[in-house]
């Protein structure tokens, strides 16, 4: 089983949660119209500074920021104007940790293509990182009102993590629940949404989301762990038993079994 990372703990996200490699690329079907270049209609200039994008993104998946700058610069030398190498340029400043480059590149690719969500959920995640909540929500908020978005369940998960991180615990909830809603098999979503409504001592709501992830093949060490907390202030014995169970079966050397051997029940 793949493993999966608290992302109220670990706010460092790539892959598809961020606009990398395919999900950057995706576009909403109101973009599809007479004016969108397809293959058949780029130049030689556009298609060689295609490719390179497409190398610099893989770059970028294999952990190799720096090749895929040097990529990006040369697709920019080709195409200064080029939406998506800006959007590219963004993320790879954002897994350098220079935010501010990372700011400037995404506020030049929506500057250029104002209908990107992609590009508009990216930059919200960096002004999170950087705890300019106001813009970060509002660019989600920007991502989310494009027609057709296919990517709303991960921008809601984010939007609802940099709530809470901003202490907007309400709002929080509610991005997560509907990240759940229309994603139900994200474990990531139903997680931090099981940990938050604990935090807030909802805990009849947080039981029913963790319940369904431990019953899932996604369940892990931190969402038995969390399961067992909440069981435990329900005061369901044999559900913490069972989850306990599990956790020393499928995870022996997990450092919550240790916390549940030492009663770490509030911690």
């Amino acid at each position: 089983m793949a493993s999966w990372k608290k992302l109220t703990v670990s706010l460092s996200v790539f892959g598809c949660l961020l606009g990398v490699s395919g999900c950057a690329t995706d576009r909403s079907k109101d973009e599809w119209t007479p004016n969108v270049v397809t293959p058949s209609d780029e130049t030689d200039t556009r298609r060689r500074a295609r490719i390179k994008l497409e190398l610099a993104s893989g770059y970028l998946e294999a952990g190799k920021p720096e090749i895929a700058l040097d990529e990006v610069k040369q697709v920019l030398a080709l195409e200064p104007d080029f939406a998506d190498a800006h959007n590219l340029r963004g993320l790879i400043f954002l897994q350098l940790n220079d935010l501010r480059t990372a700011e400037d590149s995404l506020r030049r690719s929506v500057s250029l293509n104002g209908r990107d969500p992609n590009t508009w959920h990216n930059l919200g995640w960096v002004y999170c990182q950087q705890q300019k909540w106001a813009e970060s929500n509002s660019a989600f908020q920007r991502a989310l009102a494009q027609p057709n978005y296919a990517g709303q369940p991960r921008t809601h998960l984010l939007m609802g993590l940099c709530q809470a991180r901003a202490g907007q615990m309400a709002d929080a909830v509610r991005s997560l629940t509907r990240s759940v809603e229309m994603d139900p098999a994200n474990p990531l979503a139903a997680y931090n949404l099981s940990l938050l409504l604990y935090r807030s001592h909802n805990n009849q709501q947080a039981q029913f989301y963790i319940r369904r992830l431990n019953n899932s093949e996604s369940a892990n060490s931190e969402s038995l762990w969390l399961g067992i907390r909440i069981e435990h202030r329900l005061g369901n014995a044999d559900a913490v038993k069972q989850l306990a169970d599990q956790l020393k079966r499928r995870f022996p050397q997990a450092q919550e079994l240790g916390k549940y051997e030492r009663g770490l029940f509030d911690e």
